[in-house]
């Protein structure tokens, strides 16, 4: 596969990770460019290599192979505004990782011929750890859906989903998950202080079990349950817990709220028109 010059419409976080993830994977710098009104942005991009940069939306997008839009929703008609002909011109694949903004409400400023992706990174993907969940239109052909996975791949895991709608379940799941996991570890924390531990070991013992424990998720050669069951010793200290959680109904607990991420996706991509 050809390398692709890709072009970043917006240099913040999640753009800079992008960049970094590609740099290291070996994507040439002068293949990269990058757009954004702040220049404190691209001199913090600068600090990564030597990538061309520019104020003007236009001027990156020019003779883009790739454009990723990584802009806040609010800003992104605009945008778009400033990219569609370049993008009809190069028949260039457009990756978007705004949350709320529709193929459709692209489609109409971009036009119905538009190949596009949509995405939903997390957050987790500053350390080259994400998880993003990619939707591509029927105009996205092969080799354009190799560079989609090539350029999130370079941050973390990727997975296509069926249908755009499934985005917003990816949102819940994913996209919001980090926060559950942060809101999590901030009560066992908690819970550690009051039984009597200083905040600095039930801190580091938290941290440290939530990561042994996604390692033991993801590189064992058992699933969940069956992890859960060997942690469980019956009539043990982990069955006490385990027994406290099921009777609090934590599994609707989760589930509940993230029914609530996902119908909050679905009215935001309305508000966002």
């Amino acid at each position: 596969m050809s390398t692709p010059t890709i072009a970043f419409i917006g240099a913040g976080n999640m753009a800079r990770s992008i960049i970094g993830g590609l740099l290291e994977s070996g994507h040439p710098a002068q293949s990269l460019r990058a757009a954004d009104p702040f220049p404190a942005s691209l001199e913090q991009l600068q600090a990564l290599g030597p990538i061309p940069t520019f104020a003007d939306n236009a001027e990156a997008a020019s003779g883009a192979d790739v454009v990723i839009l990584a802009v806040k929703p609010q800003v992104m008609a605009e945008a778009l505004g400033s990219i569609a002909s370049h993008v009809a011109e190069n028949r260039a694949l457009v990756i978007s990782i705004a949350a709320g903004i529709t193929i459709d409400s692209m489609r109409a400023r971009l036009g119905e011929q538009a190949a596009i992706v949509r995405c939903m990174p997390n957050t987790p993907a500053l350390l080259g750890c994400g998880a993003s969940g990619l939707y591509a239109t029927e105009q996205v052909g092969q080799a354009q859906r190799g560079y989609a996975e090539a350029i999130l791949g370079a941050i973390g895991l990727v997975e296509w989903v069926p249908g755009e709608s499934a985005l917003d379940a990816i949102t819940a799941l994913s996209g919001s998950g980090p926060a559950y996991f942060f809101l999590f570890m901030e009560a066992m924390i908690d819970a550690g202080c009051e039984l009597g531990l200083e905040r600095s070991t039930a801190t580091a013992m938290a941290q440290q079990t939530a990561l042994g424990a996604a390692r033991m998720a993801i590189e064992g050669d058992v699933d969940l349950v069956e992890l859960r069951r060997r942690v469980t010793s019956p009539g043990g200290t982990t069955q006490a817990a385990v027994e406290s959680f099921e009777h609090s109904g934590l599994r609707e607990t989760i589930a509940r709220a993230m029914r609530a991420a996902n119908d909050r996706a679905q009215e935001m991509a309305r508000e966002l028109g």
